[in-house]
């Protein structure tokens, strides 16, 4: 006797969990392309638009690296193990391609990283997570 196949997820739903990962993904990126404009600006760096995507690519490959790895598309704004294996995977990968690029890579820049896009890449998902809280509390009310 065969187990019956599960329901397939309908379409709407579908449709949600993808654009909820895409917008996950797309604010993953802005925000390490803020980290990189605001360091660049903190050093008074010319080449602005550039500047900003030579000093962010290594980070956005370790936020891409991080998302691959985790299937983070499969629950994007849960804080674990999405968040933290982004936030994580976009320093630790970001730190590795700098130091083979010959970029700069000092422990007051990985430790200023670390807690700068903790604080960004976490913090947005706790955002989220909040307000998705606070929207059932109002529809079961």
């Amino acid at each position: 006797m065969t187990s019956p196949t599960p329901p397939l997820p309908s379409p709407a739903r579908n449709t949600s969990f993808r654009r909820t990962a895409v917008i996950a993904a797309a604010a993953d990126a802005a925000l390490i392309l803020l980290f990189a404009a605001i360091g660049r600006d903190a050093h008074q760096r010319g080449e602005i638009i550039t500047g900003v995507l030579a000093t962010a690519w290594p980070f956005l490959a370790g936020a891409a690296a991080g998302w691959l790895a985790l299937r983070a598309w499969r629950a994007p704004l849960a804080l674990w193990p999405a968040g933290v294996g982004v936030w994580l995977g976009t320093v630790a990968v970001g730190m590795l391609l700098r130091a083979f690029t010959g970029q700069t890579v000092v422990l007051p820049f990985v430790i200023v990283a670390l807690l700068a896009l903790g604080v960004f890449l976490l913090g947005y998902r706790l955002l989220a997570a909040a307000a998705l809280r606070f929207r059932a509390r109002r529809r079961r009310a």
